[in-house]
């Protein structure tokens, strides 16, 4: 059986944090990590803090809305390239289970990418446990690309 071939992100880890550093800085105040990204996916990371658990113990809905916001970010910027511009349509986020107070990863990927929208999924689960607390989906919108004039570069 010959071997698949990967395609390589358009956007790596690396390029995306100098990225997020330069242009949202909040995400580094937020103590949300890139874990990992590859075409098509984005693994984003937090530890819980203080400021992110509500009443009874558990971590806040906007903290989670938040990571799967930027995972899929992550996500469509690894098949587009670094666009910054390109912004959050809609995601509906369901909340399935209450998640650990321990690290929290959300993994997405994205399902389809058209010329101006891509749709993408987010499961969200508590480090080392299967069982996803929260599954989020949503689309990004893409940002029409001027066409290049002649004598333009």
């Amino acid at each position: 059986m010959p071997d698949e071939v990967r395609t390589l992100p358009a956007l790596t880890k690396e390029g995306f944090e100098a990225m997020l550093a330069e242009s949202m800085p909040q995400v580094a105040k937020s103590g949300m990590r890139i874990d990992a990204m590859d075409h098509g996916s984005c693994r984003v990371r937090v530890s819980p803090d203080l400021h992110m658990v509500r009443p009874g113990g558990t971590l806040s809905g906007p903290t989670m809305f938040a990571m799967a916001d930027l995972a899929l970010y992550g996500a469509v910027l690894s098949m587009i390239g670094p666009v910054p511009l390109a912004v959050t349509s809609h995601m509906t986020i369901n909340f399935l289970r209450k998640p650990a107070l321990k690290d929290l990863i959300a993994e997405a990927r994205v399902l389809r990418l058209g010329k101006k929208l891509a749709y993408g999924e987010i499961l969200l689960h508590s480090d080392g446990e299967a069982d996803p607390v929260a599954h989020a989906t949503g689309a990004y919108a893409i940002p029409g690309r001027r066409p290049v004039l002649d004598g333009e570069e």
